[in-house]
């Protein structure tokens, strides 16, 4: 048996304790607090990343939600949380995710054509790979 295959098998048989034994999960979150890093860029239940990096004054702002794992979910579901969004906040996310590589999207004016953009390249993105999945 591979290291790989050991070690796999040990996180899954400690994380499958911690969601059946919420005291175990406290341990495991007080054992492990001091050597946690602070990931800036966390992903919220709702796709939603939360970020407290500082950008350049020349970068746009980062992108308010993962377009990708939504599309996971669904066209519908990455296209609700979409709508909801101003224009100025799906170009962040095209900025974010290099979505833009002929350098048009930016200039466009109407949020849906922006919003068909980001569904068809984070639907892309999200089965990419597929083929080697069983």
């Amino acid at each position: 048996m591979s290291l790989r295959t050991v070690l796999r098998n040990f996180v899954k048989i400690v994380s499958d304790e911690a969601e059946r034994n919420p005291e175990f999960a406290e341990q495991l979150r007080v054992a492990f607090k001091p050597v946690m890093p602070t990931n800036p860029r966390r992903a919220s239940p709702a796709g939603r990343a939360v970020s407290k990096v500082r950008r350049p004054a020349n970068r746009r702002p980062p992108a308010v939600l993962d377009p990708v794992t939504l599309a996971v979910r669904g066209e519908k579901v990455l296209r609700a949380e979409l709508a909801l969004l101003t224009l100025d906040q799906l170009k962040d996310i095209v900025a974010d995710y290099g979505m833009d590589r002929e350098k048009l999207v930016m200039k466009w004016k109407t949020p849906n054509r922006v919003i068909d953009r980001i569904v068809e390249i984070s639907i892309s993105r999200a089965h990419k790979g597929d083929v080697f999945r069983s």
